[in-house]
């Protein structure tokens, strides 16, 4: 009977023991992922340059115009190739956004929410358009104009750019524009 009551003391210390020791461990263990986070952050929220800063919301814009001008295409163009071309544009340029997106939450940039006000006047003109004359119109702004204009843009950008997240998201960038820009140059033949 003494054995079994010095026992049930032994575990009971034993369990007691055990559960501080492991409070100890997990208060260690956050601790330091606390400080892990805390560094991995300031390394991520470096301040920006100017240049890279306004590459991002470059980037940001030119898919916020493409996309804006895509859906107005997506209703109102009369072919299937633009239609699809349209749908490219939204699938694309939407997953760019949200990449840029997310960089520059990680940055602390914030970035345009609608297109430019030369977007915003060529949109109004396409709404006043219909069949060939859209697809038309569509095509050669929204489709080559533009995209020639943010290939300049990205090239001219990437040089420049210092941070190696805003580089990357350049980098990536470049390739889709010049496939979406030899597209709208194959339509508009």
């Amino acid at each position: 009977m003494q054995k079994s009551q010095t026992l049930k003391k032994l575990l009971a210390v034993s369990a007691v023991a055990a559960m501080f020791i492991s409070v100890g461990v997990q208060a260690q263990t956050q601790t330091s992922a606390t400080q892990s986070d805390a560094t991995g952050q300031t390394a991520s929220n470096t301040k920006l340059s100017a240049g890279d800063e306004k590459a991002l919301k470059d980037m940001a814009q030119a898919n916020i115009n493409e996309i804006a001008a895509a859906k107005i295409a997506l209703n109102k163009a009369q072919s299937s190739e633009v239609k699809a071309f349209a749908q490219k544009m939204v699938d694309d340029h939407g997953a760019a956004l949200t990449k840029v997106q997310t960089t520059a939450q990680q940055k602390g940039v914030t970035l345009p929410t609608e297109p430019d006000a030369m977007h915003k006047t060529m949109a109004a003109q396409l709404e006043k358009q219909s069949g060939d004359a859209f697809d038309k119109m569509y095509m050669e702004n929204a489709g080559t104009k533009d995209h020639e204009m943010v290939l300049a843009k990205l090239k001219s950008d990437a040089s420049m750019i210092k941070d190696a997240d805003v580089k990357a998201l350049a980098d990536a960038h470049t390739p889709v524009v010049e496939q979406h820009l030899k597209s709208a140059q194959q339509i508009n033949k």
